[in-house]
């Protein structure tokens, strides 16, 4: 017997086997249909006795396999079923002629046959036969299994004839001696008379009966006759037929013992109802007998029937989990000889070894057979190579080898299984599916070993790989689609998630200019109000991927969003990838693709991917997609491994406009904040004021709506004085709504001014120009303006030079509309503005005199040109003064007293909350002010006359230099014959004439002053310093020379009215005394400050 069969199993020895054929012409599918039907009748229950009989179908039987039928029953084909068409009955003659002749091939051991004629009516077809059945045609034929369990009971008659008849058998000695087909020519010439060959004879025939026993359903009676054909078989050394004995023994143990069949589910059988109810009793693998020497030892002249009971025992030993000892008898077979068997052969021997191997669970064992049996589909003695059996079979070898098609298998954890093999294995299947024509499957099983045996390659196969892919993908490129096979497999898509690999995942805000705030009054509204506690330190951490966190700034519709990655190229050379972008879900997206080329083993390398989108809502970066090799990959986040993100979600808010800004003066490099949008800076003399033009340009869009400007100046070491930046909006405001593409500009004034008092040092080194004004020399501290000079240095013409101050500020501009005003949306747009600012005058002393009015004074001023140019300052009222270069010169101004008292306080709620010492610098700051817009002092560069500016009083004058300033409380008007006294005024009168005098008193104080008494007392002033007071003959009084005034209340006045009579002509002064009481004692003495009265006496008009 030189073909074996591979399915095999112990219950096969209860079987009959029954080969079903076509004959003619008959369809292939209406065959397989018939044959079917045909072998669903795979047991039949005898009428009249409890046993069952087990048919074995087979469509194709080997003849040289039925001539061992002696040798072992269930190898002996004894029926036959023929399915044939037949339309005509000239045509039924030759069928019927065709039947014999079927009939003759296994006409020796033949029990029954049947023929199945489809297509024949008529009177042939209403012949009552039993071994003939006509059918109409191939769908109607209802009682085709009717009839083959006819056929079956008809079989089992015949057998349980022979059964009786070998059992019974009374011929005494003389007794058939049964043989296999190579003995037949060793028993010519034996001696028949022996004792030796009746005993073998006897034990064969035992044999024999015990088969047809087990056949017939008669397992006890089998038992026992395999029993004593073992001992008669032992006794005489008749090992081939021994090692049969003893495998229908073990078969009859094992259809004891496993009732349900050894096959598996393929070959499942239904027990019997007291089988069944027996299983559990039964099923004690510790008593079931197993073929353990038979194969091995007694079969070494059988190689099929060696083969064959090798896959029995491992189907047996496989249910008992006896794995170790399975893979004996599984590496004994693989060793057996047959002979030349052919391609098909050895591809059958492959794939069954393998099967056994993973019935008993050695996985990578049966992988490495079916790559055998594989290979063994395109061996070069085959004229046409099976290259998709080839390729069935290889990937089937993929979980031996731990190996699986989908790349998610191998982002978790270690790597599993042997490298070195997983890539052979790969490749063929590369090479594989190249030969079957799909080049489609050549690139996505290529792309499989990139990705997930990128590890593994040296450099040079790395180069040799992307080679191959780049050549595949030329004809066919690869993408993300699911491949399907015929045979149902799908092969889900290679995403490159190593080429090149991804470290971190960072979303970008917007720029400033661009990022949009919410109006304060609407940032609670979205907030829930689930917990009752305005804070809780402890927080609610989300159990969920950190992926689906929130990012606290927002996108917005319309706009360029950036999502930055941190990539590094691990391959040895160039990597380019192409269309690189973005995949988003949420939010309709439009990605910007991108192309990079990553040197070899780049390191960590910044790529920024961006996109805009066109709706509002939650976007979520799910991954993102690249063409690399021709292979188009989409990149989820959520597969890739060890990847930093801080959150792929993030908000997009409605559309806003956009602006862009430009200014008259050229961008700064220089940016104190990187939250500004741009920068300008300029240089100023301090005082100077400069105007600075923005053109705001709406480039979006949407329609601008509102406009807004604020400013905010940055601390500053000097104290400034008065706006640093001032506007008017009003003009811009009139253009708006700005449609997209119009512009509209904004005039901003700049203004440095800070403190202008100078140096002590530099007092020591002015040389004073010899006027002698008792004054308080000014210094300021913090200022740091000056060089020092050395000792006795005197100024030279240059300048003097030194690192200036420096004034920053910050203009905002509040924008918005479109749809992201409806949702309480705006923009900002920063403008930082730098202004260094560079000494001009300084005011290096100061000092007041009295003047000849007590309602005025003179405040005497020095000042320093600190420029290297020439100037001139100029005050209201006033001359303007010439300064050179360093020069410092003294300005006298005869300046009004003012009334500070009288002045209003723009805040009152904020200066009672104030401390004193702040309402004192309040008050002061208040007065400065008061007095330098009094004064108006500017200075103007002579050779640049537009460069000019103010030079402020408000941060040299000290506290005694606002006394001296300040108007006093009381207020004393003289009138002198109807004409006020004061600032030199000569009151005339005539001789002889009563002159009357007028004193008034107004209290501007915030309390009530009085009483006071005054004494008026006439003198001669003779200008030589003498002054005479004896005029009692000169000038009288009509009336008392003391006047008395009462209690005078705030904002009342007080009037005394009295007289003079001059005698002689002449120049005549009143002094105004008044009493030492304790009164005016409580007083400052600067309260008493009465006009000096000048009277010019004449001579009396002749009439």
């Amino acid at each position: 017997m030189s073909v074996p069969d591979y399915m095999q199993c112990a219950e096969d020895h209860q079987t009959v086997v029954v080969v079903v054929q076509p004959m003619g012409i008959v369809p292939e599918d209406q065959f397989f249909r018939i044959y079917k039907r045909i072998a669903s009748v795979s047991q039949v229950s005898i009428r009249d006795s409890q046993r069952v009989l087990f048919i074995r179908f087979r469509h194709h039987y080997p003849p040289e396999n039925n001539e061992w039928g002696d040798f072992q029953t269930h190898r002996k084909v004894v029926g036959l079923i023929s399915v044939t068409s037949c339309t005509t009955a000239k045509e039924w003659l030759q069928t019927s002629d065709r039947f014999h002749g079927q009939k003759e091939v296994f006409g020796s051991t033949l029990y029954d046959s049947r023929l199945l004629v489809f297509g024949l009516q008529g009177e042939v077809a209403e012949q009552q036969r039993t071994d003939v059945a006509f059918y109409p045609s191939y769908d109607d034929c209802p009682d085709v299994e009717k009839r083959v369990e006819d056929f079956v009971e008809s079989i089992f008659i015949v057998l349980e004839s022979k059964r009786l008849d070998r059992a019974t058998d009374k011929s005494g000695d003389k007794i058939q001696m049964l043989c296999v087909p190579f003995e037949k020519k060793d028993f010519v010439g034996l001696d028949t008379d022996s004792r030796h060959y009746k005993k073998r004879c006897q034990g064969r025939m035992r044999k024999h009966v015990g088969d047809l026993c087990l056949q017939a359903g008669m397992l006890q009676d089998a038992l026992v006759h395999y029993h004593m054909a073992v001992e008669l078989l032992r006794s005489v050394n008749d090992f081939l037929w021994l090692g049969a004995a003893l495998e229908g023994l073990c078969s009859a143990s094992v259809i004891f013992h496993y009732p349900g069949g050894t096959a598996g589910k393929s070959g499942a059988r239904k027990p019997s109802v007291s089988s069944a109810a027996d299983a559990g009793k039964r099923h004690r693998p510790g008593q079931c007998i197993v073929l353990s020497e038979s194969g091995e030892k007694y079969y070494k002249s059988a190689g099929v029937i060696e083969l064959e009971a090798c896959i029995k025992a491992v189907r047996v030993l496989a249910i008992q989990k006896r794995a170790m000892e399975a893979s004996e008898f599984l590496q004994n077979a693989v060793y057996i000889n047959l002979g030349q068997l052919s391609e098909e052969e050895k591809i059958q021997r492959y794939s069954v070894l393998s099967e056994l191997y993973e019935l008993i669970g050695f996985q990578r064992k049966s992988a490495f057979f079916k790559r055998v049996a594989a290979m063994q589909c395109v061996a070069p003695t085959i004229p046409e190579p099976g290259w998709k059996a080839c390729y069935k079979l290889l990937l089937e070898t993929l979980p031996g080898y731990s190996l699986s098609l989908d790349p998610k298998d191998f982002s978790k954890g270690t790597h599993r299984g042997w490298a070195a093999v997983q890539l052979r294995l790969l490749h063929e299947l590369v090479y594989a599916s190249r030969r079957m024509g799909n080049p489609g499957l050549s690139v996505r099983h290529l792309s499989f070993l990139l990705q997930t045996m990128l590890d593994f390659l040296s450099d040079q196969e790395k180069k040799e790989v992307t080679q191959s892919l780049e050549n595949y993908t030329s004809k066919c490129p690869g993408g993300m689609e699911v491949i399907s096979l015929p045979d149902g497999l799908k092969l889900p898509p290679v995403p490159f998630t190593k080429l090149p690999i991804v470290r971190s995942v960072s979303l970008l805000n917007l720029p400033v200019s661009l990022r949009p705030h919410k109006v304060k009054g609407l940032l609670g509204q979205g907030l829930s109000s689930a917990s009752p506690f305005i804070y809780s330190p402890i927080t609610m951490h989300s159990r969920g991927d950190e992926r689906s966190k929130k990012i606290d700034f927002q996108w917005v519709q319309g706009d360029v969003c950036e999502v930055q990655l941190m990539v590094y190229n691990p391959m040895p050379f160039e990597l380019r990838v192409e269309n690189m972008g973005l995949l988003t879900s949420g939010v309709d997206f439009e990605s910007l693709p991108a192309a990079l080329s990553l040197p070899a083993e780049s390191g960590l390398y910044p790529v920024t991917l961006v996109g805009v989108p066109r709706t509002a809502g939650n976007i979520t970066i799910n991954g993102y997609h690249t063409s690399v090799f021709g292979v188009s990959s989409d990149c989820l986040l959520e597969g890739l491994v060890g990847v930093k993100s801080s959150g792929c979600m993030v908000e997009v808010v409605p559309s806003l406009p956009r602006l862009q800004l430009c200014t008259s003066l050229p961008r700064s490099a220089h940016l104190s904040s990187e939250d500004l949008s741009t920068s300008v800076s300029l240089q100023l003399f301090n005082g100077e004021t400069q105007q600075l033009t923005i053109t705001l340009e709406n480039i979006g869009t949407e329609t601008l709506n509102t406009l807004e400007l604020t400013s905010k100046t940055l601390s500053t070491k000097e104290k400034l004085f008065g706006e640093f930046l001032t506007w008017d909006l009003q003009d811009a405001l009139s253009h708006l709504p700005l449609k997209s593409g119009q512009s509209v500009s904004i005039p901003v004034n700049i203004s440095a001014k800070l403190d202008f008092s100078g140096q002590e040092s530099l007092l020591n080194d002015l040389n004073d120009d010899g006027i002698s004004v008792t004054g308080l020399p000014v210094s300021s501290p913090l200022r740091q303006v000056l060089k020092p000079r050395t000792e006795n240095k005197p100024v030279e013409g240059g300048g003097v030079e030194g690192p200036g101050d420096t004034l920053e500020a910050v203009l905002t501009f509040k924008y918005s509309g479109g749809a992201g005003q409806v949702e309480g949306y705006y923009r900002e747009l920063s403008l930082g503005v730098r202004v260094d600012v560079e000494p001009s005058v300084f005011f290096t002393r100061v000092s007041t005199l009295p003047a000849t009015s007590t309602r005025q004074c003179h405040l005497l001023l020095d000042v320093f040109n600190s420029t290297e140019h020439e100037l001139t300052l100029s005050a209201k009222n006033n001359q303007d003064l010439v300064l050179h270069a360093s020069e410092c010169q003294r300005m006298a101004i005869q300046v009004d007293k003012l009334d500070f008292d009288s002045m209003p306080v723009t805040d009152h709620d904020a200066l009672r909350q104030a401390t004193v010492r702040q309402q004192e610098e309040k008050r002061q700051q208040v007065q400065g002010g008061l007095i330098n817009s009094t004064l108006d002092i500017h200075w103007t560069i002579i050779s640049f006359t537009e460069r000019h500016g103010e030079a402020s009083v408000e941060g040299v004058l000290n506290q005694l230099i606002l006394e001296h300033l300040q108007l006093a409380p009381l207020q004393w008007d003289v009138v002198v014959n109807g004409k006020p006294c004061d600032c030199d005024v000569i009151a005339d009168c005539r001789v002889g004439d009563a002159v009357p005098l007028e004193v008034k008193l107004t209290n501007r104080s915030k309390s009530a002053v009085g009483p006071f008494s005054l004494t008026i007392v006439p003198f001669q002033d003779y200008q030589n310093g003498v002054q005479n007071y004896d005029l009692q003959d000169a000038v009288t009084f009509i009336g008392s020379n003391t006047f008395y005034i009462g209690t005078v209340n705030p904002t009342e006045n007080s009037v005394c009215v009295g007289a003079l009579l001059f005698l002689y002509t002449g120049d005549f002064y009143l002094n105004i005394k008044f009493q030492d009481d304790s009164t005016a004692r409580d007083l400052p003495p600067a309260w008493f400050c009465l006009p000096s009265v000048h009277i010019k006496a004449q001579e009396p008009v002749e009439l």
